[in-house]
């Protein structure tokens, strides 16, 4: 491999259109719909964080799903159809370019369980919700349940605790 300007492709960072970069056609990175609602929510709770990164002729190397997202709304109208763009030249080397989306792909791992259980936990300690936990980290209630490690009865508590809708059931003895 020849030497790589480490610094090249953020020195190269623009605002392009959207609809001038296209998909490759070989990334084996498949995502759920829920988890672009989650991008969506990451975008919109941390702004954009990630550029795409594209061969020259704007084919994307990384960040398919994101472009996928700012297409949609709300992104495609806040972003002014536009999506920040870095630029990866192999010098016309496929292989290089496929290397570069599975190995994006890969580093970006997994969540471990056990760090996974200790944010959970941390976050109900510090008087968090199991709604807004869901929500910030794209889970379900039964997620967030699972990782606390609580028993179902005091989980169960703990959701309809400061609960508020609900009205007290009344007995009818003529009925």
């Amino acid at each position: 491999m020849p030497d790589m300007d480490v610094f090249a492709p953020l020195a190269s960072l623009q605002w392009v259109d959207r609809d001038k970069l296209k998909a490759n056609d070989y990334n084996p990175n498949k995502v759920s719909e829920e988890n672009l609602k989650l991008l969506v929510q990451s975008i919109m709770t941390n702004g954009w964080t990630l550029p795409i990164v594209c061969r020259p002729d704007l084919t994307i190397i990384d960040g398919f799903h994101r472009w996928t997202v700012a297409g949609r709304e709300p992104l495609r109208t806040m972003l002014k159809g536009k999506v920040p763009v870095v630029i990866v030249d192999h010098h016309g080397n496929d292989t290089a370019d496929v290397y570069g989306t599975i190995t994006h792909n890969r580093a970006r791992g997994v969540h471990l369980l056990e760090p996974m259980k200790a944010i959970v936990k941390k976050l109900l300690a510090e008087g968090k919700s199991v709604k807004d936990i869901g929500k910030e980290l794209g889970m379900k209630p039964e997620e967030v349940f699972r990782l606390s490690d609580f028993s179902r009865e005091d989980f169960l508590e703990m959701m309809t605790k400061n609960a508020t809708g609900y009205s007290k059931a009344k007995i009818y003895s003529d009925v």
